[in-house]
This record gives C-alpha cells, structure tokens and sequence, in this order.
C-alpha cells in the first residue's frame, strides 16, 4: 500500500576506459551507491583492425537495452502482482552508417525494436500494463527516448576544454 509519498533518487554510475590493444579498451565501472564495481571489455574485429578479444560496443549496447527491460519486466511482475514464468526478448538494433571517399564516416540510429515474449496466463491487459511500467523504468530506454545531449570534454594540459 503506497503513503501518497514521492521518493527520488539518483543512480550514478562512474566509468573509466582505457585502451589496451590495436582496438580493445579495459572499462572499470563503479556503482558507488550499491557499491559495486565491474571490469568489462570491448574490442572490434578485423573491419576496424582489432583482434575480436571481447563483444564490440554495439553488442553490449544491445545487451545493456535488452537486459534492462527485461530486469524492469521481472522486478515489477511483483510490484503489480502480474505473474509470469519467464520473459523472452528479441532485440533489433538498427544504424545507419554515411561515408564519403575515405573521410570518417558518419553513424544515426534507424531504429531499435523489441519484441516481448512473457510466459504468463495474465490477461493481455495486464502483460501491457507490465510492459508499459517496465518500459518507463527502464533507464536505457528512457534515455534513448528523452534523447540526452552527451557532453564532451577534452584535455588539454591540465585543463579540460568542452568539446
């Protein structure tokens, strides 16, 4: 039973990344309020000249999205008490690259799909609400959907200059 309170609160996740191949990068990530932390790895395949030593990071975008929809999907089949045996997710994410002579090339999103599987006798109601709840929790989704500005700065000496 909810007091009618509203409860905020932050998640911050610190990351540090540091190159350690033709291509590959070692990535220390901190969740200081559960005071986790975790070493990931990504590295690219011969297209971009690395040695396929770890996901690219496509992949673990692709991991990061699906992952938190269907973390949000179990957590709150509680909260509402909507049942469910399992979930399946079918992931499609969908760039587009442009690249003229042998200038960088530029990248855009297309489009990203899921499709939701959940093993449930619930009513279709009911897996929609699930879905419609998990979807506004989830913080990858969110952010992909409020479509945040990435600040960037470089280093300059011992300065840091906006990029």
């Amino acid at each position: 039973m909810s007091d009618g309170k509203i409860k905020t609160f932050d998640v911050i996740f610190h990351g540090t990344g540091r190159s350690s191949g033709k291509m590959r990068n070692d990535i220390s990530v901190e969740w200081p309020m559960m005071k986790e932390s975790f070493e990931l790895a990504t590295d690219e395949g011969p297209f971009h000249g690395g040695d396929g030593t770890a996901p690219p990071p496509l992949a673990l975008f692709t991991a990061g999205l699906t992952g938190c929809l269907m973390t949000q999907i179990r957590a709150f089949s509680k909260r509402l008490k909507i049942p469910i045996e399992g979930v399946t997710v079918h992931a499609k994410m969908h760039w587009r690259g442009e690249q003229e002579g042998m200038e960088p090339y530029v990248t855009g999103p297309v489009g990203f799909h899921l499709d939701v599987e959940l093993d449930s006798d619930a009513s279709l109601e009911d897996r929609m609400r699930l879905l419609a709840a998990a979807k506004k929790g989830c913080f990858i989704e969110q952010t992909l959907a409020e479509g945040v500005i990435v600040g960037h700065r470089l280093k300059d000496g011992d300065d840091w200059v906006d990029a």
